[in-house]
């Protein structure tokens, strides 16, 4: 398996991150470029799971802003995480790797139900598994599912791929002067209210002692570091 530090992860992405440049829905570029990504991992012997977002198609929590009744504003946005989820399917099997989509809502023309000993089975075999539809209830957010499904599949870590290249103090985009940090502590970041994951998730993490590193995901090659145990972004744990 190569060098790598970790054999079972759980690389979280948000939904913003497959709309590139054009702002909304997805780029079907930015699918290819995370498939070769994945790929090259994959081929090293890494047992992945993905779970996604669906912030780029609609976000619960703005519909809910807006006057929406929440609950239905969640369930809007879990059907986003599953049309991601296919687009990353379609990309990956592209790129010549075994993909399953497990959903938590039913959706049994496209994607399997989300069973635990499957999702398990699949990534012994070498598939990768991707986890739609969140955990299949209103009010949780996809950083809770991802650090769930972490528990469940007993992944080594949860690579947080973010359009930052790390924590901060502060958000980089609009302080120039914000501080990186290179390691964490999940108390710290719950305290200083970060925002890394919402708290539920973080906590989840944090009772379990899963890591999660939160990283760069449009660096190229930045996974395959992460996974080699390279000192890229930032480690909570």
């Amino acid at each position: 398996m190569g060098d790598y530090k970790y054999k079972r992860v759980l690389l979280k992405l948000s939904g913003e991150a497959l709309q590139g440049e054009q702002g909304y829905g997805i780029d079907p570029k930015v699918i290819t470029e995370i498939a070769g990504q994945i790929k090259e991992i994959v081929d090293g012997g890494i047992e992945l799971a993905i779970t996604v977002g669906g912030g780029n198609i609609f976000r619960g929590l703005a519909g809910a802003a807006s006057g929406m009744d929440r609950a239905q504003a969640d369930y809007i946005g879990m059907l986003a995480t599953i049309m991601n989820a296919l687009a990353l399917q379609e990309g990956l099997e592209r790129a010549g790797v075994f993909t399953r989509v497990q959903s938590a809502i039913s959706m049994q023309e496209v994607a399997e139900p989300y069973i635990r000993r499957k999702a398990i089975r699949h990534l012994e075999k070498g598939r990768v598994v991707i986890f739609a539809g969140g955990t299949g209830n209103p009010y949780f957010t996809t950083d809770t599912t991802a650090a769930l499904r972490a528990c469940e599949i007993d992944a080594e870590a949860i690579l947080k791929a973010t359009q930052v290249d790390g924590i901060y103090d502060s958000d980089p985009r609009t302080n120039p002067d914000a501080t990186k940090f290179d390691e964490i502590s999940y108390m710290e970041v719950l305290s200083r209210e970060l925002h890394v994951m919402d708290s539920t998730a973080t906590t989840l993490c944090m009772d379990n002692d899963i890591p999660i590193i939160v990283f760069n995901l449009h660096k190229p090659g930045n996974i395959d570091r992460v996974l080699k145990g390279e000192h890229v972004g930032t480690t909570v744990s």
